[in-house]
């Protein structure tokens, strides 16, 4: 189980992921301030970048994602029950909170050629090590925690809408490796908001799922 009280760590927890999902999702700011940047092509590294208007707001949110995600992790290993698949899952979370910290504290440098014919303009900068680590983080926490969902039956929050997210997410991965190795336009600033806003829906189901503090069902 994830947690079997509802005690202070308990909502401490659930809260915490919660709103490091929601801030991770700041991203659809960019509709609502005068930025200039293609959807279609941009990549979501630009819009906090060195240099950029309203930097300092996605910085910021990726942050306070990263600090919560990590805060939460740690006190998760700290008091709930330890399982092997709950234990992965959290240390892969807590390293996906450090990883997104650094991500926000390494900015994109120079993007004035983001738009060229290199796919992936990113991993010729520090900033991809961290993107990286932050995306290979969570996945392996979705992966753990959704196959414990399933062996151990936690509710729909995790095992249904959670495994859901984590296959859109995964879809849109496959989509940008993909077209990494392929030459044209794929609509790779498409792709990355797909799978970003599924890790936010993800964290938001494990929250739920923490929040709910059930036993599972044998």
């Amino acid at each position: 189980m994830l947690t079997s009280d509802r005690g202070p760590a308990t909502w401490f927890v659930a809260i915490a992921v919660a709103v490091a999902g929601l801030s991770y999702s700041a991203w659809v700011l960019q509709f609502a301030l005068p930025l200039h940047a293609d959807p279609v092509h941009s990549f979501l590294s630009e819009l906090d970048a060195e240099g950029k208007p309203y930097r300092w707001v996605f910085s910021t949110a990726d942050t306070v994602a990263g600090v919560l995600a990590a805060l939460a992790a740690a006190v998760a290993l700290a008091r709930f029950p330890r399982g092997p698949l709950t234990v992965t899952g959290w240390i892969a979370l807590l390293c996906f909170g450090a990883a997104t910290v650094a991500d926000a504290r390494v900015p994109l440098r120079d993007c004035t050629d983001c738009g060229g014919s290199d796919l992936f303009p990113q991993l010729h900068q520090p900033h991809a090590l961290t993107s990286t680590l932050a995306v290979t983080g969570i996945a392996v926490a979705a992966f753990a925690f959704t196959r414990a969902a399933f062996r151990y039956r936690y509710g729909p929050a995790l095992r249904e809408f959670g495994a859901l997210a984590l296959a859109v997410g995964a879809a849109a991965t496959v989509w940008m490796l993909v077209a990494d190795n392929l030459s044209g336009d794929y609509a790779l600033g498409i792709a990355q908001r797909i799978q970003v806003t599924a890790m936010s829906l993800w964290l938001l189901a494990l929250a739920l799922e923490v929040g709910r503090a059930s036993p599972p069902r044998r």
